[in-house]
């Protein structure tokens, strides 16, 4: 069956382009798919734009909208198995973190539903003769371009408020990643979802996502993924001034006191670091810790990573899977050598494993560099992969400008004992999300984004809602009459 989902039907690229879909365990092709180019985008911004303008979705019923996406929770969970082996064979990472995902998706989409209709806007009190009403419309067209890492969480963060609001979109997962994306798509379509709604594309960001964010019909660009391509998608969507939302990843601070839960705390940096592979855009792959607990705490997290059992994604005791792909594994081993140069200590991992198993996959060590500063480009750029970085401090002060020294600011971490340090670091810490005693949870009903380079706007929350929506004014006299302002 074609993989282009185009105006209510699946359609093949119109140039005949395909693509393999690469198991990053074993590098074997998994499968094939289209490859779209700029006429199968035009298509699918040309049919969400008449499905827009059609009212067939934008003026539905909010009610019936939030039933759509309360179908598509439920088709989620029906199909769970088959997507999360799907994600796994995708991304490599293991069976039962991609449970959790699929799970979480299916959250996102049935909060966006229970919040569809909770705002009907405001009525401001301006006098006796005016009826005057703030309301919520849907932008309009929206291109959706998600990332490799989390193909479909962070995809369904974009559908279902864009959905919930009455938009219409085309969606663009990763080319290396799409096969989830693939199964969302039909399950939105089962569940009612009118032909133009919802639209497929696949193929390369350069060329693909390029066509989707400088179409003039398109009037919101959202896009989760690198700075460097966050930025080119500002300039191609300033053109038109067409609304942007951002999330361009960090480099996120984790920072253990010396009077925190030794264990918990170091449990948690592991998966604060190693959780898949460190491909994660709000990874704490920057540790922080106290002197006096210091030398100890690193002898143990790299005597713990160095234990962490890499594997097939899909095989029972994998811990942690392979890298995406070969590209990004290189990427990877360069930050490993700058390491090295930069005077960093290899405490362990800082190379491929030996295991004839993993050969043919794109697999590192779990890498802890020890002996970090905050000058080294390790420390302040985001690597994307299983390394993490130690930094010494000795005071309070010290731990909160270490963890703001960055040009990021999408999470991070605290661990302390004392409830009056840990409110006052989390008040100063400039990170969108910051966790206390925790690391990674997150909430549909709760925004995430960042702050400096780690983007613009919000995704979940009420917030995440109201990206997906313009705001109006009404203003109603109700009793007019001659203004007299001109005399003449």
């Amino acid at each position: 069956m074609p993989e282009l989902y185009i105006d209510g039907e699946w359609v093949a690229a119109a140039a005949g382009g395909r693509h393999d879909v690469v198991n990053p365990f074993d590098a074997s092709v998994v499968t094939t798919v289209d490859d779209a180019d700029e006429t199968d985008v035009d298509r699918a911004v040309r049919a969400a734009r008449r499905a827009f303008d059609s009212g067939v979705w934008s003026d539905a019923p909010t009610r019936h909208r939030a039933d759509v996406l309360h179908r598509v929770h439920q088709l989620l969970l029906r199909d769970k198995e088959e997507i999360a082996r799907s994600e796994t064979l995708d991304t490599g990472k293991t069976l039962a973190e991609a449970r959790v995902d699929v799970d979480d998706v299916a959250n996102c989409f049935r909060y966006f539903a229970e919040i569809a209709d909770k705002d009907g806007g405001r009525v401001l009190d301006i006098g006796p003769d005016v009826l005057s009403r703030v309301v919520h419309h849907p932008v309009g067209v929206c291109a959706l371009i998600a990332p490799w890492n989390y193909p479909l969480l962070q995809a369904s963060w974009k559908v279902a408020p864009a959905l919930a609001a009455g938009n219409t979109f085309v969606l663009k997962p990763s080319e290396t990643t799409p096969l989830t994306t693939l199964h969302m798509i039909r399950l939105i379509a089962e569940a009612g979802a009118p032909p133009g709604v919802a639209n497929l594309v696949l193929g390369p960001g350069a060329t693909v996502g390029a066509a989707m964010t400088s179409h003039p019909e398109v009037d919101l660009v959202s896009f989760t993924g690198g700075l460097d391509t966050g930025r080119r998608i500002m300039a191609a969507a300033a053109d038109g001034v067409k609304t942007i939302a951002l999330e361009l990843g960090g480099k996120n601070p984790n920072i253990v006191f010396a009077d925190a839960d030794f264990d918990a705390a170091l449990d948690y940096a592991l998966d604060a670091a190693f959780l898949h592979s460190g491909q994660v855009c709000s990874a704490g792959s920057r540790l922080l810790v106290e002197d006096a607990i210091h030398d100890r705490f690193v002898a143990a997290l790299a005597d713990r990573a160095s234990r962490i059992r890499l594997g097939d994604g899909l095989a029972e005791g994998t811990e942690s899977g392979p890298l995406s792909s070969a590209e990004h594994r290189a990427k990877v081993e360069e930050y490993l050598e700058i390491g090295r140069a930069e005077g960093a200590r290899v405490a362990c991992g800082g190379r491929r494993p030996d295991d004839p198993e993993l050969q043919r996959g794109f697999f590192l060590l779990p890498t802890v560099f020890a002996d970090c500063d905050r000058s080294m480009r390790v420390v302040q750029e985001e690597i994307f992969g299983p390394v993490v970085t130690v930094e010494r401090f000795h005071t309070e002060d010290e731990a909160v400008a270490l963890a703001n020294d960055t040009r990021y600011g999408l999470a991070g971490g605290l661990w302390t004992s004392e409830a009056s340090r840990a409110q006052r670091v989390a008040n100063r810490l400039r990170h969108g999300t910051v966790w206390i005693n925790d690391f990674h949870p997150y909430v549909p009903q709760a925004e995430w984004g960042g702050f400096g380079r780690s983007g613009i706007g919000r995704e979940l929350g009420p917030s995440g809602l109201h990206e997906y929506q313009e705001s109006k004014h009404i203003y109603q006299n109700l009793a007019p009459a001659p203004s007299g302002w001109f005399k003449g």
